[in-house]
């Protein structure tokens, strides 16, 4: 089978490492990357090996010979951009989240089922070894029946405050990432969120209206618990960990750590500090990110993480975003019901 030929728009981080990937890859062609500003990209192996440069996305959409386009853009921009991609017979996949709004991402669910092209949303740690491990360590039944999801997910430094205004914040901005993996361990819908937020890492949040510090709990369909804990710092690194506790047992991943060492001494006992930057936690899994879904456009097969996995953890972030706000539960149903949109 041929290479499947790939568009990407946007070349900020997200957009230089997912190009980087492809041109690694054995299954996929980058042909052309668009973006607004393209004088970054001068005197780099993407001019370099890369056929085209554009700072019109329209043009790469327009281009007939591109069969998916990627989209690592901003997010306002990303409906927009599905969108037109869609209508034009392109297989799309989209770093997260699918936008801001609720009934713009309903409007993109809806033209995706209708194209009926491929459609990948960017919730990239499915595809860690080690989270997928303790999935399929759940789907055996190795542990029993689920009962309590906990989830820990703290970033090593704040980003800058000029991103907090258009982060979306931090439930859609990060927290979505926390959505997306706890349902997907469960199996089971979320029906209830609960927020209990402060801001306690830098008051640059709080004068953007946003939070730095986080404990969600979450009711699902089938009766189990779910617990979030989120933090913008921890000083000692990029602190990602899971565990899954049913009737039959637990299972659990640990941070990934620059070194396995651990040295025992009279004085103590110590371990490597967590990876700090999430591009090396999760470098593995964009690459299988990405290969997935090359496998799913040549075989034709279901993608991983499909438009309704997005729409999902945007329904769960919007939730959490309103819990705080209001101090109360917020059922899922509300929002389906359009009550709160």
């Amino acid at each position: 089978m041929g290479k499947v030929k790939v568009g990407i728009i946007g070349a900020g981080n997200i957009g230089r490492l997912h190009a980087n990937n492809i041109l690694h890859s054995e299954k996929l062609e980058l042909t052309m990357i668009a973006d607004v500003y393209t004088d970054h990209l001068k005197g780099t192996r993407f001019e370099e090996q890369v056929p085209k440069i554009t700072k019109d996305p329209q043009e790469l959409i327009n281009d007939k010979e591109i069969q998916l386009v990627l989209i690592c853009s901003l997010t306002n921009t990303h409906a927009e951009y599905i969108k037109a991609a869609a209508r034009a017979g392109k297989h799309v996949f989209c770093e997260k989240p699918i936008s801001f709004n609720i009934e713009e991402t309903k409007e993109v669910r809806k033209i995706i089922q209708e194209t009926g092209v491929k459609f990948q949303v960017g919730f990239n740690r499915r595809f860690d070894k080690h989270f997928r491990k303790v999935y399929e360590t759940v789907r055996t039944g190795t542990v029993g029946d689920p009962h309590i999801i906990k989830v820990t997910s703290r970033d090593p430094a704040p980003p800058p405050e000029n991103y907090i205004p258009k982060s979306g914040g931090m439930f859609m901005d990060m927290t979505i990432h926390d959505f997306d993996i706890i349902r997907y361990l469960s199996g089971s819908e979320v029906t209830e969120v609960t927020v209990n937020a402060a801001n306690l890492v830098d008051p640059m949040f709080e004068r953007h209206g946003d939070v730095d510090t986080a404990i969600i709990t979450l009711q699902f369909e089938n009766g189990s618990l779910g617990v979030i804990d989120n933090s913008r710092q921890a000083v000692y690194g990029y602190d990602q960990r899971i565990e899954v506790f049913g009737n039959k047992g637990a299972v659990s991943a640990e941070n990934e750590s620059k070194t396995n060492i651990r040295v025992a001494t009279e004085e103590a006992v110590t371990l490597d500090v967590p990876k700090h930057f999430y591009l090396d936690r999760y470098q593995e899994a964009y690459v299988e990110e990405i290969h997935q879904l090359a496998d799913a456009i040549l075989e034709d097969k279901p993608t991983s993480c499909s438009v309704e996995d997005g729409y999902q953890a945007e329904l769960m972030a919007f939730a959490a975003n309103i819990s705080h706000k209001e101090k109360r539960t917020v059922r899922i149903a509300e929002l389906q019901e359009g009550s709160l949109v």
